[in-house]
């Protein structure tokens, strides 16, 4: 029998990711309103580019197919290792959405704003786990292809995530506003908010990765 890749081993937690995106998305709530078909196409279309520049052979043509880290065991390792801590992070924080997920931006029935699990930290840990994960299986891969795809998927999460916070702000108004003020973007903040501080001027929110 077999041994399997360092590559197969990559695909491995993806293959999960899948899995579980395809089972959990049969048991959402009804959506209450959702964003165009224009924006949707507008985040599809890019990560759909980025998952082909990411596992395809195809697109291995010019400077995307050179390296831009040595074929060495130990950055496959340290690639392997970041793909499953991603996928981990971004399947947790689904299981915390539950049945407000949604892969378009949506508002659900009854919509409640999750702050549980990494979302106490972070506003969009699903796209920080695809992030980290990604860029776990650019280092696998080792080409220059792989870095340009984790720049692909960061712009178009950050435009998605962008509508969410738009959208979550007209429902959940002051709520959303406080969510926001202690809570890290993409990343957790580096320093820790006092939820009874008062804000000064020179204290607004600012919007950046993190």
């Amino acid at each position: 029998m077999s041994t399997l890749s360092l590559w197969q081993i990559n695909l491995l937690p993806w293959y999960a990711f899948a899995a579980y995106w395809a089972v959990t998305a049969l048991r959402v709530k009804r959506t209450k309103a959702a964003e165009s078909t224009g924006n949707r196409a507008g985040t599809m279309l890019p990560m759909i580019l980025a998952f082909l520049l990411l596992f395809s052979n195809q697109l291995t043509f010019g400077p995307l197919g050179r390296r831009f880290v040595p074929a060495d065991f130990r950055v496959a390792y340290a690639g392997i290792l970041l793909t499953w801590l991603g996928v981990a992070v971004a399947i947790w924080a689904r299981n915390c959405l539950g049945q407000y997920w949604s892969a378009r931006v949506t508002l659900k029935e009854d919509h409640r704003l999750i702050q549980s699990g990494p979302y106490a930290y972070i506003r969009h840990p699903i796209y920080t786990g695809m992030l980290v994960g990604a860029t776990g299986t650019a280092l696998v891969a080792g080409e220059w292809r792989g870095l340009l795809a984790v720049g692909v998927m960061l712009v178009a999460h950050s435009g998605k995530a962008r509508r969410e916070e738009a959208m979550l702000s007209a429902e959940f108004g002051a709520e959303y506003t406080e969510y926001r003020r202690r809570t890290g973007f993409l990343f957790p903040r580096l320093s820790r908010v006092d939820p009874g501080a008062e804000k000064g001027p020179l204290q607004a929110e600012s919007e950046h990765l993190g």
